[in-house]
C-alpha cells in the first residue's frame, strides 16, 4: 500500500520501513520494558522519541521551508518542534506522574535537566544520519537521564 510507505517513510521507498520505523519501534518497545514507569530517565527517552522525533518529522516536512546548514534534509521548524515536542511531552508526562505519587522529587528538580536532554537529543537529531535517530536520541537522552535526573 503506497499510502502506507508514504507515511511512514521520508522518500517513499517501502526499504525505508526496515530501517528507521523498525528501529523506532524496536527502541520503543525496549525502553518500555527496561523502564516501564518507575523511571524518569525512561519516560523523558521515550517522549523524546515519540514526542520529539516524531512531531520534527511532521512539523519539518509541513513547514520545515528553511534548512539546517549542516543537515539539508532538515530544518529549522523540525528541530524547534524536535526539542519543544520531547521536553514538553516529558514534562507533561512526568508531571502526570509526579501527581499520581509515582515520583517522590519536586517537579521543579526536573525542569532543567529535561530542557538539557532535550537541547542536546536536539542536536543529535539535526545530524544527517535519518536513518539513524530512532537509535541515536533515545541511548542519548538515556545516558543524560541517567546522569542528570532525579531518581524518582
Amino acid at each position: 500500500d503506497q499510502a502506507a510507505v508514504d507515511a511512514m517513510t521520508r522518500r517513499g521507498d517501502r526499504r525505508e520501513i526496515l530501517r528507521g520505523p523498525l528501529i523506532y519501534g524496536i527502541a520503543f518497545v525496549v525502553i518500555t520494558l527496561i523502564y516501564w514507569k518507575e523511571s524518569p530517565t525512561g519516560i523523558t527517552a521515550l517522549m523524546m522519541l515519540s514526542g520529539g522525533d516524531g512531531l520534527a518529522d511532521i512539523i519539518g516536512k509541513r513547514y520545515g521551508k528553511l534548512r539546517l546548514p549542516w543537515s539539508m534534509n532538515k530544518s529549522w521548524a523540525g528541530s524547534g518542534a524536535m526539542f519543544f515536542g520531547g521536553a514538553g511531552f516529558a514534562l507533561i508526562v512526568l508531571f502526570l506522574f509526579h501527581l499520581s505519587g509515582e515520583f517522590s522529587s519536586p517537579m521543579i528538580a526536573y525542569v532543567i535537566p529535561v530542557i538539557l536532554v532535550g537541547l542536546v537529543c536536539t542536536a543529535i537529531e539535526s545530524m544527517p544520519m535519518e536513518e539513524y535517530d530512532n537509535i541515536t536520541v533515545p541511548i542519548v537522552a538515556l545516558l543524560l537521564g541517567h546522569w542528570l535526573l532525579p531518581k524518582g
